[in-house]
């Protein structure tokens, strides 16, 4: 639409101040006075927020008036802008719709360019960064129906669920750039630089499996038309990859420690140290591999000559063990590989039914007595012993499979299983941190009852969780608004210099003066 100016014969707040007496007026009246609380508030916040849409027209409209016009404007194609005129545009803001009226400039066969808009830094699309930063958070929250109903609580502003999915992605775009140029925040002296990674599985929509668990899901068998039936879920799920960098300061304990810490209840008095400039992250779109390489990435900017002691937490699957230790060795950095111990503790425990009956309190103890001795460096006589012990039973091969899997398992990761070395040195030795990243950045909001994803907007989710659960969304933010500002304002003109950049990018950072 176009639209021509003219000199403002009164004040661009007329309307917003004639709706402000209105509304003192109607609180002030004797119908008012009859009102119940519940009642007096809708009425404000109802009224107010068309008084705050009010007001942010008034201030477009009073822009528009104070826009000097050019004779012309050069863009970044070299391309001469001499045709000038006003149009206008609408933006749906937290407050309701406004319109936004400034000078365009064009040439014949080429884009316009609108000083005015890059001032206000404007989204390409009808809403506003403000309700894109709802929608980050909503979305990022709860299910897509949920976040609709919260945004439109918040700000009366009904915005269809297939906007705020495409709102949410365009506000994690920028989320590989924020990380490439962070400044790593310093470590204590002595602090140790601990790397975790896992996989945990979302149900993806069929177009959006990778292709060999595609082909498994085409191959498989139905038993009910409507309803997928016991192991048939399999092959539903796209592995995301969930890794975690953080610091921490040695913890010596001893054997005796570790079991006081797995009892159901803590003694507070002693408090371990916590997880420092903890980063936690998962990715859907890149493979084990690439998120491998983006945590010695996130490990080198912490630690870029390897003066401090670099510790892996595997939960003894091969394949990781196998990418991280050739991260490590591409990196040309000393990597110290600790199983979970919580892991092996399963295996324990599915030894220890190969001896004793389900719920046998005897078998415990059993337990306990052999972890005691894995803690103190004794891995390798514990699996002899338990298939001994087998063997003298006279157990059949079938009924001692858990023995053999407990044993292999620990001659096979017995190099990775020194806690009597790794206690000493104040290790830590269980995958907590990681554990919890799974559970609340997959599973509590991926794994929603009827959740069917494509990779797209999964990705998008899990950067917006991620952010949050580090810390730097806020900063995130501040970082993904002037990296719009330079996407679809700077880097239109000549010399890649907008003619407001920067008081834009003060006023995004709070630095303006008046």
């Amino acid at each position: 639409m176009t639209a021509y100016l003219t000199q403002p014969t009164q004040d661009e707040f007329t309307s917003a101040r004639a709706h402000l007496e209105t509304l003192i007026a109607q609180l002030g009246s004797d119908e008012a006075t009859t009102m119940t609380h519940a009642a007096l508030e809708e009425l404000v916040t109802r009224e107010g927020r068309e008084l705050q849409r009010r007001l942010a027209q008034g201030h477009f409209d009073l822009r528009a008036a104070r826009e000097a016009a050019r004779s012309s404007l050069l863009g970044a194609d070299n391309v001469e802008r001499t045709h000038r005129r006003q149009r206008s545009r609408p933006l749906v803001t937290v407050f309701g719709k406004v319109t936004a009226l400034r000078w365009t400039y064009g040439a014949r066969g080429h884009s316009g360019l609108s000083p005015l808009d890059a001032a206000l830094n404007l989204p390409e699309e009808l809403y506003s960064h403000g309700l894109r930063h709802l929608a980050a958070v909503e979305a990022a929250r709860g299910s897509f129906d949920q976040a609709v109903l919260a945004i439109a609580r918040a700000t009366g502003v009904c915005l269809p669920k297939r906007q705020l999915e495409q709102l949410a992605a365009r506000a994690a775009v920028d989320f590989d750039a924020f990380y490439d140029g962070a400044v790593a925040e310093p470590a204590q002296p002595g602090d140790l630089l601990v790397l975790t990674l896992d996989n945990k599985g979302i149900v993806m929509r069929h177009e959006h499996l990778r292709p060999a668990t595609q082909q498994k899901a085409d191959a498989s068998q139905h038993k009910l038309p409507r309803r997928l039936s016991k192991g048939e879920k399999r092959n539903r799920k796209r592995m995301a990859t969930v890794a975690a960098v953080y610091d921490q300061l040695p913890y010596v304990r001893v054997p005796a420690d570790i079991f006081a810490e797995l009892r159901p209840v803590r003694d507070a008095a002693t408090p371990r140290p916590r997880a420092k400039n903890k980063r936690v992250w998962a990715r859907v779109d890149k493979s084990a591999e690439e998120v491998t390489a983006e945590v010695f990435a996130e490990a080198q900017r912490r630690d870029p000559q390897h003066q401090r002691r670099w510790v892996a937490l595997v939960d003894g699957d091969r394949h990781q063990i196998a990418r991280v230790r050739a991260a490590a060795r591409r990196q040309g950095v000393e990597v110290t590989l600790v199983v979970d111990f919580i892991h092996v503790l399963e295996y324990l425990w599915k030894a220890a039914w190969c001896f004793f009956d389900e719920g046998d309190r005897a078998a415990d103890a059993w337990v306990a007595e052999r972890a005691r001795w894995i803690l103190e460096g004794r891995s390798g006589a514990v699996a002899g012993g338990i298939r001994r012990s087998a063997t003298r039973r006279g157990l059949a091969a079938s009924a001692r499979t858990g023995v053999d899997e407990c044993a292999s398992y620990l001659i096979s990761k017995r190099r990775m299983l020194r806690y009597d070395d790794y206690l000493r040195a104040g290790l830590p030795i269980a995958t907590g941190v990681i554990e919890g990243a799974c559970r609340h950045l997959v599973n509590d909001r991926m794994d929603i009852t009827g959740a069917r994803w494509s990779v797209g907007g999964a990705e998008a989710v899990l950067r917006l969780r991620s952010l949050r659960s580090s810390g730097d969304f806020d900063a995130y933010w501040n970082f993904h608004l002037e990296a719009e500002h330079r996407r679809h304002h700077v880097s239109r003109y000549a010399d890649q210099a907008s003619p407001t950049a920067p008081m834009m990018l003060r006023l995004i950072r709070g630095g303006a003066s008046s």
